[in-house]
This record gives structure tokens, sequence and C-alpha cells, in this order.
């Protein structure tokens, strides 16, 4: 962690835009990035203990959703605004878009404030990796990609560099969204194979990934579509009312989550019985409980998304600014700091 910034320099909170996120990732490298952030999330599930955990905090409408994303591990704390809004698309708008912030816990002051659209589809890809590289079948080499939209790419390429994927399956309702993730993947070093279903992207592939956006009960996967020894990555966007995998697939699966409590409100698992046995993704990373037992099992992370992976994220990119960069004046800084009217005073 980094020192308290001296008094003036508080005043001014780096702040983290778009076109500032992007060039990080390019001087990075995309997949050296998403490497980077899967090994930082898995370092803060190890100190899963030490954090605030709470489900997030939502504001459901009829046709998507608004949510505040908040964590602490007693130095730091952070949050994430995040909405989803399927429905987006059609005004050429975002269905996700989000953005975020870091804070001292010792003075409540921010450290940094920063777009987190661009950086939650980085997260997001990071976290199925982590499951990916905890739970698949070893020598897992074949990726079917089920939903092509904004997600797919970095779930394909946070793969491949972390886990050694070489070939992506894809299909998408949307024959227009499969196109555009096979342009987007040219070069990649992946063997990539538009499909026509979602039956024939999973032939073959030994890591199935969802990644939906649709707010509704669908059934993306069905039971006679998932073979012994797969695992599955059930990211789309979550919500209560929203899923994407036969009830009967969870019946034969050994099922992992982020944060149970959360979870059981928006995930695969919602509408199960409230015995129905998960296991904390944490307990498999620090070897409190078992993943994978066989190589016929079939594992399923039901990924919602959860605030220490953001604070893994927000903690990941701080330590990425560079020196200067833009700041925002958005603390209060009087020289008495009992006299802030004074200042509003002076300020005529």
């Amino acid at each position: 962690m980094r020192d308290l910034p001296p008094p003036s320099a508080q005043a001014l909170v780096p702040f983290v835009s778009v076109a500032e996120m992007m060039a990080i990732v390019h001087r990075i490298g995309l997949e050296r990035a998403l490497h980077a952030l899967t090994d930082r999330i898995e370092a803060d599930f190890h100190r899963w203990p030490r954090f605030d955990k709470v489900p997030r905090v939502a504001a459901h409408s009829a046709i998507g959703v608004i949510e505040l994303m908040p964590t602490s591990d007693g130095d730091r704390y952070a949050f994430k605004y995040v909405n989803g809004h399927p429905a987006n698309t059609t005004a050429g708008l975002q269905t996700v878009t989000a953005f975020g912030v870091l804070a001292q816990v010792a003075t409540g002051y921010p450290l940094m404030v920063a777009e987190m659209t661009v950086l939650t589809a980085l997260r997001t890809a990071a976290s199925s990796a982590l499951a990916t590289r905890a739970l698949a079948p070893a020598g897992a080499r074949v990726l079917a990609l089920i939903g092509n939209g904004a997600q797919a790419e970095f779930q394909a390429l946070a793969l491949k560099s972390v886990c050694g994927i070489d070939t992506v399956r894809l299909y998408d309702v949307d024959p227009a969204a499969t196109a555009k993730c096979v342009r987007n993947l040219a070069g990649s070093g992946l063997t990539v194979i538009p499909c026509r279903s979602a039956e024939s992207a999973v032939e073959g592939a030994e890591v199935i990934t969802t990644c939906t956006a649709d707010k509704r009960n669908a059934t993306v996967l069905h039971d006679n579509m998932i073979g012994a020894g797969v695992h599955i990555n059930a990211i789309g966007g979550d919500c209560p009312g929203k899923t994407e995998l036969a009830p009967a697939i969870l019946a034969r699966a050994q099922c992992f989550v982020e944060y149970e409590p959360q979870t059981r409100v928006e995930g695969e698992i919602q509408n199960l019985p409230a015995d129905y046995p998960v296991t904390e993704l944490w307990q498999v990373l620090r070897g409190a409980a078992p993943g994978r037992r066989t190589r016929g099992d079939i594992t399923l992370f039901d990924g919602v998304g959860f605030a220490i992976e953001d604070f893994a994220a927000l903690n990941w990119l701080y330590d990425q600014l560079p020196p200067g960069g833009t700041r925002l004046d958005m603390i209060a800084d009087p020289d008495d700091p009992r006299d802030l009217y004074g200042m509003l005073m002076r300020a005529r």
C-alpha cells in the first residue's frame, strides 16, 4: 500500500478517464493486464476473511438495474456504481456502464476515481479465468462462448492467457455479434469457429462460458448439451429473475460461487432450495474446500460479480497510474479545516 499523500496533494484526486484506462491497458498489453488482474483477484480472495462483505445494493426497475458494490479490507475502501440495462443497445448505448472510487480508511479521503466500464470487462474476464484455472479439467483447450456481446473477446483472451485455451467456438442469437467477435479475435492466436447454434458451439468444448444479457429466465444451456468433465462459467448479467442454465444442469454439477448470500438472490441458484450445496471460490483457492474431484465432474462457476473483485481491480489500476495524469478538484481544502464557510466567502 502507498503512504498517505501530503496534505497539499489530498485535495486533487487522480481520475482515470476512459481514454486513460485504454492507454494503460495498451501500455501493459491486454493479455498481460488480464493475467495480472487474475492474479490480483486471487491474492485478495486469499485474504477473504479480512474484507467487509455485503450483497450489492440494487435498485431494480422493469428495464434494468442500478447497483452499488462496496467493500473494505480495513486499510482501503472501494465501491463501484454499475448499471445493467439490456435494451440499451437498441438505442446505441452500452448495456453496462460503471465508475468506481478507491479511498483511504484512515482519512476517508478518496485516492482515485476511475471509469469502470472497461475495467469491469477486464475484471469479469479475469474472474472467469480465475475460476477456470481452479476448476477446469487439466489440459482444457477448447472454449465455447455463448453470447458474443461486449464481454466476449475479453473472456476469450483471458482464458487464453491464463488457462491455455487455444480454440474458441462462438454462438449468439444475433449473427452480427458473432461476426463482430470473429473479426475482433482475428490475429489473436486463437482458432475461432463461428457456430450456428448453442448445441453446435458446445461440441467438443471442455470449458463453456455463458455471457448473455437478457433480463429474464432463459435456457441458454439445456441439460442434454452438457457432458461429463466440463467446466461452466455462468457469468451473464445477473439479477433476480435472470438465469441461463436448465435447473437439471445444476443438479448434476458442483457449484462454486463468489459470495453465497448475493448469489442466492441473483445467480443461477436463485430458483433452487436454500439447502442446495455451494462452495465459495475463496475456500477452494485457500485449500479449505475441494474443487474438481474427478476428471468426470461437472463444475459450475455461478459468477455474478462481487465487490472484492472490483476492490482488487481498482487497487491494480491505482498501481498503474502514471506520473501526472488527470486530477479532480473535488475535495474542499480550506487553510483552516474548521473554516469551510470562510473559504466559500473568500471565493467571491
